[in-house]
């Protein structure tokens, strides 16, 4: 296959994943795709950003894809809002697991902010492209405003300089924040943004005092070990050639960061310190997901520690020898060659992965037990295939980028942060 004709079959593949999973009663979409799994909010945010793709590459049409992102909207806005244990948000966020059908909290699951952020990038993404003067389409951009002006970012700093991660009915805020670099830029920028609730620019400046600027075989970058961290928030903000105060004073600018990161990956993987199988220049791509189980095995004589879910990371973070195929592939905006190698390189010498052109949370050709070939996990994660079908279609035709370019609240909260430069 061509390239495009490869990329078109992964990214279409990776959409499917809302329509097999997707309460169309209240536009809840599933963490997982295994039974009785339930909602992620986060998975929502990636769902409604995707709607538009689909739209575009004419895979759905425009009324069924406002018709669902309505059904969202409409649940999200008369949720209930309140500090009991089983509501379905407070003060404006929302819990990150809910049950599919009641969207109730589930699993004693935190009020979270960073998966509140993913659920309203996707929420002014559909606000952004359905811009039409239709009844539904107008109602879209309504839902929308009202939902994120409703956000009490002042609440979730918690009286400190930075916001907290979440908090829960039981115990209040979590006793840990944001710390050094991580998923968290979009989560900023909304803060910043708001119209009703924002929070001081120093927030942002407290938070990138923390950062670490590390030299790794020698690129220079802002460290964060797992890939989805350099991936996340540029699903949605193009921050090319756009910097704020620290990276003005690097000389560099988060999108370069990201690809010198995808760089590092693969030399690590090419270095392979613990010698695990498959690990090579096609074959790198560690990150937040599924691992094989916890606990020691003993393989080819050499006694090994694998981990269930978890962030794996590179240098410093976890390594069991899994990696994950969506991380190597959504990379494709920062470094095209490498992740179509290495997506390429999967499909030829390890076709049982690639299952309907869709690819699987984790894989580790290095745990085999019982004569199996090598470990792949269970199902789908939403997020996995979220950031595929975005991060595909911004190097296709960066129509996410576009989008957010237009809305006013994206390039209000980077300019209180303090970037400048590029498209700003």
């Amino acid at each position: 296959m061509s390239d495009d004709d490869l990329l078109d079959s992964l990214q279409r593949a990776a959409f499917g994943y809302f329509l097999s999973q997707y309460n169309r009663a209240n536009g809840l979409v599933a963490d997982r795709s295994v039974t009785g799994s339930p909602c992620s909010i986060a998975v929502v945010g990636f769902a409604l950003s995707s709607y538009p793709v689909a739209v575009e590459r004419r895979w759905m049409t425009r009324d069924v894809a406002a018709q669902r992102t309505l059904a969202a909207l409409r649940f999200f806005l008369s949720s209930a809002q309140s500090e009991a244990p089983d509501a379905t948000g407070y003060k404006g966020f929302y819990y990150h697991f809910l049950d599919m059908q009641s969207g109730r909290r589930v699993w004693n699951s935190e009020l979270s902010l960073i998966d509140t952020a993913f659920l309203f990038a996707g929420i002014l993404t559909a606000s952004a492209y359905f811009a039409d003067n239709t009844q539904s389409e107008t109602e879209i951009r309504q839902l929308a405003d009202a939902l994120y002006r409703r956000v009490d970012w002042q609440w979730a700093q918690n009286g400190k300089a930075t916001l907290s991660q979440g908090w829960k009915p039981e115990c209040g805020f979590l006793h840990y924040g944001w710390e050094g670099y991580s998923e968290a830029s979009v989560l900023y920028v909304l803060a910043l943004a708001s119209p009703t609730h924002p929070i001081p620019a120093n927030s942002y400046s407290a938070w990138t005092a923390t950062y670490q600027w590390e030299n790794l075989y020698g690129y220079d970058f802002l460290y964060a070990g797992p890939l989805f961290i350099h991936q996340f928030s540029h699903a949605w903000i193009d921050f090319r050639r756009i910097q704020d105060g620290f990276m003005r004073e690097k000389s560099s600018d988060y999108f370069q960061n990201s690809r010198q990161a995808t760089h590092i990956q693969r030399e690590y993987a090419l270095r392979n310190p613990h010698d695990f199988r498959g690990y090579g220049e096609n074959f790198w791509g560690l990150s937040a997901g599924d691992g094989p189980t916890p606990g020691r095995l003993t393989i080819g004589g050499i006694e090994r520690r694998f981990f269930g879910y978890t962030a794996r990371g590179v240098p410093y973070g976890t390594d069991d020898g899994t990696i994950a195929p969506p991380a190597a592939l959504a990379s494709i905006v920062f470094a095209p060659e490498m992740a179509l190698a290495a997506i390429r390189h999967f499909c030829d010498h390890y076709p049982e992965i690639v299952n309907e052109c869709r690819l699987p949370s984790g894989f580790n050709p290095t745990f085999v037990r019982n004569g199996s070939k090598y470990w792949i996990s269970d199902g789908y994660f939403g997020l996995d295939q979220g950031i595929v079908v975005l991060m595909i279609e911004n190097h296709r035709s960066q129509l996410i980028w576009k989008l957010m370019r237009q809305c006013p609240y994206i390039g209000n909260g980077l300019r209180n942060a303090d970037f400048r430069g590029g498209w700003l």
